[in-house]
């Protein structure tokens, strides 16, 4: 199977800190990666390099079998960021209209919107369940709600995949629930997910595979594996990656 993000020896550094240091890992249509690792040890940064925010220093990063740096199909992956529910209590958006800012990466100028646009806003409102907030502030709504409004927003040009940086920052436990169940619904109907997290846990009946990273990748497998390789036996317990399931470590 050609996998749709390919990472080759892949280093990199914020002046002379190294962050990341050879790197390799290949991600297939359909897979659901828990990205772990402790503070600083570069999964943003990872994750950052996967969506040319940043430039590796060396190695090679392909996304659906280009080079990143000849890959124009930008809308293929949406993007939720870290502390993406700290909103201004004074910002005016509604729902849609922060949906529809998924849209202006796509549009040629001048970029206004058609009745084509308003249908994919609905459409991905649909598909989280927001579709009633439409015209509501997103400063009205709950940690949970807004989360799910810029999942909708990642959503709304059709990506084939979705990355996400400890997404439910300051969201509380019965939302979080909530919101890793949609994501495992996301991921059944063929959206390719990497999720960055410390609660990983919580997610064991959806994830499929597990990259553990500490500047270099110290593991990369499925869950099962993980849960079978005793070398990763503090993660187990900090993360709470193998409750619940028939998994005992060597």
């Amino acid at each position: 199977m050609q996998p749709i993000i390919e990472i080759r020896g892949v280093s990199f550094a914020y002046n002379s800190i190294e962050v990341l240091k050879d790197i390799n890992l290949k991600i297939n249509k359909g897979d659901f990666v828990g990205l772990i690792g402790p503070n600083g040890s570069g999964k943003t940064t990872l994750l950052k390099l996967i969506l040319g925010i940043l430039n590796q220093k060396e190695g090679e990063i392909s996304l659906f079998n280009k080079k990143i740096n000849d890959f124009k199909e930008w809308h293929k992956i949406g993007y939720v960021p870290q502390k993406a529910t700290n909103i201004d209590s004074n910002f005016p958006a509604t729902v849609s209209e922060i949906v529809s800012m998924g849209l202006l990466s796509v549009k040629n100028l001048p970029k206004i919107f058609t009745k084509e646009d308003n249908k994919k806003i609905k459409e991905s409102l649909q598909i989280v369940n927001m579709q009633d907030y439409s015209k509501k502030r997103i400063t009205e709504l709950s940690g949970g709600q807004q989360q799910r409004v810029l999942i909708a927003k990642a959503l709304v040009t059709n990506p084939e995949v979705l990355l996400l940086d400890e997404p439910t920052t300051g969201v509380d436990s019965q939302n979080q629930t909530a919101f890793y169940e949609l994501l495992g619904n996301l991921n059944k109907k063929g959206i390719t997910i990497i999720l960055v997290s410390h609660d990983i846990g919580r997610i064991t009946d959806h994830v499929t595979k597990i990259a553990s990273i500490n500047q270099t990748l110290t593991f990369y497998g499925t869950h099962k594996e993980f849960c079978l390789n005793d070398k990763n036996h503090k993660h187990i317990h900090e993360h709470r990656l193998c409750l619940d399931k028939n998994y005992e470590a060597k």
